[in-house]
């Protein structure tokens, strides 16, 4: 007999706006499982392997705005949603983390699938909560009802972030035959959030404070693409009132910002024009290293803006928190500051530089990774959304400049663990085409994201194999090191094309300019399938292309 209890969290998730959910296949969760199963309003896939399960989720949620539930039975499986709980934690992507669970008096005493389930993300979820056990008491359901609403309601404040619900149960799992689910409505706990703005007082202080500094830079961090941030940081960029650095991964580049900077930041002879007086930073994380170096090498003060909660210091030099919507701060900088056309132009120059010369440097290049990656996004669409894989997927694609297409990569934690699962993830929520850039060890690392049951006839991936995981090569430190192949970037055989076959995918191979871009021609056209284009390549070579561009781009400056 399944409790009331379970039947009423579920309809509270679907009160709360959850239409999705992701579930994975096993016994003690039975009773979950079935409730979403069998709710009209909400949309459940299966997916066995929990640790592509949750990167699913996590895919679709970020997409969404909108937590996606995840369901598992006890044991290992609850922690094999870990790497993506973490993920979606410094993402700030909200995630409901359903676990089944043993009664707490089998835990510790040898009984199946019996681990230590309580707090088990630790400090990588925004909350955890452990659901009674049993209903005989009008307060243990009161409290069931009240726990659903506090983890949801959590998921989704900013920060947004995931939240776990534990669910001791015991047996009987399973309703009788004939046994019917009632969807009743359950007390919904609402949370009206004030939009955070900057008052007439802040204003004034903010003012007073802004008019001893004249050369602004402005670093916005991983973040979805915004109309209206967007036009905010043009205002800024295209008046001269303030220099936007933008990567790839802020979906704020533009004609306007800065998109070349890692071609040039790292140049010591030209840093001492380029110095700030004051750093404004907004969104999470970058990925330009020599970018993050310039502005830990700073004097500049760093105002961070973000709407509440804790405020890392990346660059080790924040001085100011302002607890503020970012737009609502771009904005007013756009009403107060003044221009300075000559530090924006100092900055601008050097980009136009980089982008005429980068393109001639790629134009004489042999075929290798970086070329073969520009003339991928060439014919992208500009509707399409672009995952990135970690290491040097994201990398090429950053050094290329600016971006029309929504960018998204795994930059909370930057593994390469679940990057084809958030891809999938993605391409559930959208007809848009969605393509994954990745490398092989990503790749191959999270092939069973693809082991479900469901069409993504709008998913391209794009495969770099080198048979190795080539980013080692261009790290100096294991880079001189005699084991350097085996077990650095650990050379592996593998190709994509028995994969594509088991999975039911089309293959295309590429392994010079003339096959890449018959491949191309095909690639983006409309199927019943999804496509995979394998361009392959050698690691020692990718790194000596990579490293003639970085060469014939910086003579230029």
């Amino acid at each position: 007999m399944v409790i009331q209890p379970i039947i009423d969290l579920v309809s509270l998730c679907a009160q709360k706006g959850i239409k999705n959910a992701i579930l994975s296949p096993g016994s003690r969760c039975a009773p979950i499982t079935l409730a979403f199963a069998r709710h009209s309003e909400i949309k459940c896939r299966t997916v066995s392997d929990e640790r592509a399960a949750a990167f699913i989720a996590m895919g679709m949620a970020q997409q969404l705005n909108q937590p996606v539930a995840l369901v598992c039975t006890s044991g290992s499986a609850a922690y094999n949603y870990a790497p993506a709980v973490a993920e979606a934690y410094f993402q700030q992507i909200p995630l409901l983390v359903i676990t089944a669970d043993r009664p707490a008096e089998w835990i510790d005493q040898w009984d199946g699938q019996t681990i230590r389930q309580p707090q088990i993300y630790g400090k990588h979820v925004k909350g955890s909560f452990d659901f009674p056990d049993e209903f005989s008491k009008t307060d243990k359901v009161w409290h069931a009802q009240r726990m659903v609403n506090e983890a949801i309601n959590l998921s989704i404040q900013f920060p947004a972030g995931p939240v776990h619900l534990n669910i001791p149960l015991r047996e009987p799992f399973y309703p009788e035959v004939d046994e019917q689910f009632e969807f009743k409505p359950v007390k919904n706990i609402e949370v009206f959030a004030s939009e955070s703005y900057i008052s007439p007082t802040q204003e004034t202080q903010l003012e007073e404070k802004l008019k001893v500094f004249q050369k602004i830079l402005i670093i916005p961090g991983q973040q979805r693409p915004d109309a209206e941030t967007q036009e905010s940081i043009n205002l800024l960029a295209s008046s001269g009132k303030a220099v936007v650095v933008t990567d790839t991964i802020s979906n704020l580049q533009s004609a306007h910002t800065i998109s070349f900077h890692d071609h040039f930041i790292g140049n010591s002879s030209i840093q001492e024009q380029l110095q700030p007086d004051l750093i404004v930073s907004f969104g999470n994380s970058i990925i330009s290293k020599s970018l993050k170096l310039f502005l830990r090498n700073s004097t500049a003060a760093h105002w961070h803006v973000q709407d509440a909660g804790y405020s890392p210091d990346t660059f080790q030099s924040l001085t100011t928190v302002i607890n503020v919507a970012p737009i609502s701060f771009l904005k007013f900088l756009n009403l107060k500051l003044l221009q300075n056309q000559k530090y924006f132009t100092q900055w601008k120059s050097l980009d136009n530089l980089v982008k005429k010369s980068l393109t001639v440097a790629l134009n004489k290049a042999d075929f290798g990774e970086y070329k073969a990656i520009s003339k991928v996004l060439n014919v992208t669409p500009d509707h399409a959304k672009i995952h990135l894989a970690n290491s040097m997927s994201v990398r090429y694609v950053n050094f290329l400049g600016s971006r029309n297409q929504e960018i998204i990569c795994n930059r909370g934690t930057s593994g390469i663990d679940g990057s084809n699962s958030t891809a999938v993830g993605c391409s559930f929520t959208t007809k848009d085409p969605v393509t994954l850039i990745t490398g092989d060890m990503a790749f191959f690392y999270d092939r069973n994201a693809f082991w479900h049951n469901y069409s993504t006839p709008n998913l391209r991936i794009v495969i770099l194999n080198n048979h190795a995981g080539g980013i080692f090569r261009l790290i100096d430190g294991p880079a001189r090191q005699p084991e350097l192949e085996e077990f650095f970037e650990t050379n592996q055989a593998l190709t994509a094309e028995n994969l594509a076959k088991d999975f039911g995918f089309e293959y295309i191979v590429a392994n010079d300019d003339e096959s890449l871009e018959k491949g191309l021609n095909e690639f983006y056209s409309e199927s019943i399938a999804p496509k995979i284009l394998e361009i392959i390549s050698e690691s020692p070579k990718n790194a000596e292309i990579l490293k003639k561009i970085k060469e014939m781009v910086a003579s230029s400056l």
